[in-house]
């Protein structure tokens, strides 16, 4: 029986008759999760509980059942328009995933991923328990090719790496965001995205953080003259969160902002003291690498360097005419 209202929802099944609990059971795990096919071994004991919760946009759920099989055909996906990633993490028992020619086996402390708008299917051997995350695939910021490369590949903690790390904090902040009455919930599920990111990153050989970031501020030395240049900006295109955008920066002791203000400085340093450019006005150099106000950049370039850029011409005229 389904009880409860959005956000909050339940499900159980040992209080119907036999003959009913499947039809009621696949209901309740298409109207929670996208449209499936069930099917179970045909036992009078069988039965499934699930407790499924709204998080903004993000959902959480704990499902037992088995052994059976879930099924989503390629007929479901065509009926079904949620374009959802799942994102299972096993917590008893084991299960089966398959999908896109590839087949997880989960064990207690794994996880994997599996996207609805593709065929899947998931065999329970016996009963078992797991924890599903559903999540708006924009959430993850990952390319659909990168997304079509990580479902149904096992993430175990023990392969270390990001993982290890990572996944035990997923846990605990999956129970912190499920009390009742958390204050900022919507916050902890966007960072709850910002982790499983990071781990689907790192699963589908995702470049490793040191060369994430000499990635990302590469690309941005050759975007320093966008003046529209922002974050937002930069995570979208390097197919990471905002969140993580920062985490990176803060890491090397910085912003994002104060990163590019810097770089944007050396650039127009070393252009104001190249001969080839002393036609160009000081504000046009300004403008060249990305600075909308000349008397901002001014004070930034004398805060910066301990002179305008107007001395700092001059001197470094001196110095290549000597």
């Amino acid at each position: 029986m389904l009880t409860g209202h959005a956000p909050r929802v339940s499900c159980s099944t040992r209080d119907l008759a036999p003959g009913d609990r499947l039809a009621a059971w696949q209901r309740a795990l298409s109207r929670t999760f996208v449209d499936v096919e069930v099917t179970v071994r045909h036992d009078r004991r069988w039965t499934g509980e699930l407790a499924a919760e709204r998080l903004g946009a993000l959902q959480v759920a704990t499902e037992e059942f088995g052994p059976g099989t879930m099924l989503r055909c390629a007929s479901s996906v065509a009926a079904d328009p949620r374009t959802h990633i799942l994102v299972r993490r096993q917590l008893e028992g084991t299960a089966l995933l398959f999908q896109d020619g590839r087949t997880a086996e989960l064990r207690p402390g794994d996880l994997a991923f599996h996207d609805a708008r593709r065929p899947f299917r998931i065999v329970l051997p016996a009963r078992q328990r797991a924890r599903i995350l559903m999540v708006p695939r924009a959430l993850l910021r990952l390319e659909e090719r990168q997304l079509h490369a990580l479902t149904a590949t096992v993430v175990d903690e023990a392969d270390g790496g990001a993982a290890g790390l990572l996944l035990p904090l997923l846990d605990g902040l999956v129970d912190e965001v499920s009390r009742p009455g958390l204050p900022r919930r919507e916050q902890v599920a966007r960072t709850v995205a910002d982790i499983l990111a990071t781990v689907a990153l790192e699963r589908i050989g995702g470049q490793p953080e040191s060369a994430l970031w000499e990635r990302i501020t590469a690309s941005v030395r050759t975007r320093l003259g966008e003046t529209g240049l922002a974050p937002q900006d930069i995570a979208d295109q390097h197919a990471i969160s905002l969140r993580y955008l920062h985490r990176l920066f803060q890491r090397q002791g910085t912003t994002v902002g104060a990163w590019v203000r810097i770089r944007r400085l050396e650039a127009a340093h070393e252009e104001l003291a190249r001969p080839g450019a002393a036609h160009r006005s000081i504000a046009a150099v300004a403008a060249r690498w990305g600075f909308t106000s000349p008397s901002h950049f001014s004070r930034a370039f004398r805060d910066t360097y301990g002179m305008s850029p107007a001395q700092w011409r001059s001197t470094a005229g001196r110095v290549v005419t000597d």
